[in-house]
């Protein structure tokens, strides 16, 4: 895409997201350059490896989403170090989902609470994917076998007792 398509673009508000795409596409080709040492189809002897296709990754952003194509390798593996960080995110957004489906919070006020979030919603699909583990956990934990002995304590008292000190009064508590 040339400049003044860009620039066009510009004025219908997606410049940014037109530019970040062709951007990361290039620091992942330099830096993929740089790791096997030797450029796309280039013959070199100090060539550590060679390429292998690419992969589709999409890259959410607040400028929308990314869909890139990083390069893959034939031995060794190549994953660019921007596309790391939203791994401790995922997790986060995972653990919400999960923390609201415990708490009986419905599949639509979470995929409302993904969107306030800034992304872009979630279905009820991936929502019973993500909490299949929390019931295999409990299923595991419920069926457990309880073998030997387990002490416990059992308590069932009411008092109806009151202080009878000036100014103090203490509620009867079942």
């Amino acid at each position: 895409m040339d400049l003044s398509e860009l620039l066009a673009k510009h004025h219908q508000g997606d410049f940014l997201p037109t530019i970040a795409d062709p951007m990361l596409q290039l620091i992942m080709e330099a830096d993929v350059e740089g790791l096997i040492g030797a450029g796309r189809h280039e013959r070199n002897v100090e060539r550590t490896t060679r390429r292998n296709g690419y992969r589709e990754r999409a890259l959410d952003t607040r400028l929308g989403t990314l869909n890139l194509r990083v390069p893959k390798l034939r031995k060794g593996s190549y994953f660019p170090g921007f596309l790391e960080a939203p791994k401790a995110s995922e997790q986060a957004l995972v653990a919400v989902i999960q923390e609201a489906w415990i708490r009986g919070v419905s599949t639509r006020h979470v995929d409302e609470m993904v969107q306030a979030m800034g992304l872009s919603g979630i279905s009820k699909s991936p929502v019973s994917k993500l909490c299949k583990d929390i019931d295999e956990r409990v299923g595991e934990f419920l069926n457990r076998p309880l073998t030997g002995e387990w002490p416990y304590v059992w308590l069932d008292a009411t008092s109806t007792s009151k202080s009878t000190r000036a100014g103090a009064s203490c509620p009867s508590r079942p």
